[in-house]
């Protein structure tokens, strides 16, 4: 019995170990995204608007072009935002270069390439963005996100 103590001992601070370091990379290997879609999703009020309407309150941001997480990939995205209300884009149009395309760079350069893919991953993606620039607008929020031009290509 003297014997084995030891060997059980570092059995068991090994599975120990084991489970703890499981514990800490879960969030890693499943991360918890759906909150914030789902957030964004609540936080969203439908209305129809006409095209006239939807003209007048949407802005857009063209032309962005970064590396994404995995470097080997690069993202060419246009963007288009509708408003809800005209004084919102009015402050959208004032904050877009210098505010807004920088939080969209930096959500792209957190992003990995699979993430991206598929209908699902971009309707992700613009609820996460939705979400950061919503957070940072001085008046109004972005009630829809549309890529109006999406190219991710490997280097």
């Amino acid at each position: 019995m003297k014997k084995m103590l030891p060997w059980l001992i570092t059995i068991l601070l090994a599975i120990t170990l084991i489970v703890v370091a499981a514990f800490l990379l879960m969030d890693k290997i499943f991360p918890s995204d759906t909150n914030d879609v789902n957030t964004a999703v609540q936080n969203v009020e439908t209305k129809k608007l006409s095209a006239d309407e939807i003209v007048a309150l949407t802005a857009e941001i063209t032309d962005i072009k970064t590396n994404t997480a995995d470097p080997d990939y690069i993202l060419k995205v246009n963007i288009a935002f509708q408003l809800d209300s005209a004084k919102s884009k009015e402050e959208f149009e004032k904050i877009k270069a210098i505010k807004i395309a920088p939080l969209i760079i930096k959500a792209i350069a957190d992003a990995k390439p699979e993430e991206l893919n598929g209908a699902k991953g971009k309707d992700q993606f613009s609820s996460k963005l939705m979400n950061i620039i919503n957070k940072n607008l001085t008046e109004g929020t972005i009630t829809q996100i549309e890529f109006t031009d999406f190219v991710l290509a490997s280097i």
